[in-house]
């Protein structure tokens, strides 16, 4: 399996390179998830959103749900990226994309890797709103 792990501080994500870094010749299919910064969150305007990284302990959770997946799913190539920095409206923020010969362990795989980043990752959000105030996701 050939993957592409990586975060990226402040600059945009390079979606174009991710989608040509999924084109396999033996993939029937390749799904992918894109997660953004969006408008509103629990009834709050956002204004913007503030993502950091503990950079080496992110890469080596992302490489180990990557073998995971690897040992679940038979997928030929694999993207997991998250960004870091501030990020406005709309800005992409992470971007997961695997193939695989079938459409079924495409998107299963895909979702694991969503789900199991969003867990086990450290990476932390701060949320600006509109109204002036702020919230933290510590989380993991």
């Amino acid at each position: 399996m050939e993957r592409l792990i990586e975060i990226v501080d402040g600059s945009p994500l390079d979606l174009m390179t991710y989608h040509t870094f999924l084109q396999h010749v033996e993939s029937g299919a390749t799904t992918t998830f894109l997660g953004s910064v969006r408008d509103k969150n629990e009834g709050k305007s956002v204004s913007l959103l503030r993502f950091e990284a503990y950079e080496a302990l992110a890469i080596k959770e992302m490489r180990r749900l990557a073998d995971e997946a690897a040992a679940k799913w038979a997928i030929h190539k694999l993207v997991m990226v998250h960004a870091t920095g501030d990020k406005v409206l709309g800005d992409p923020v992470v971007f997961i994309g695997v193939s695989t010969k079938h459409r079924a362990a495409a998107f299963e795989a895909c979702r694991f890797l969503i789900d199991e980043l969003k867990k086990q990752v450290p990476i932390w959000k701060k949320e600006f709103y509109a109204n002036g105030s702020s919230w933290i996701n510590a989380h993991p």
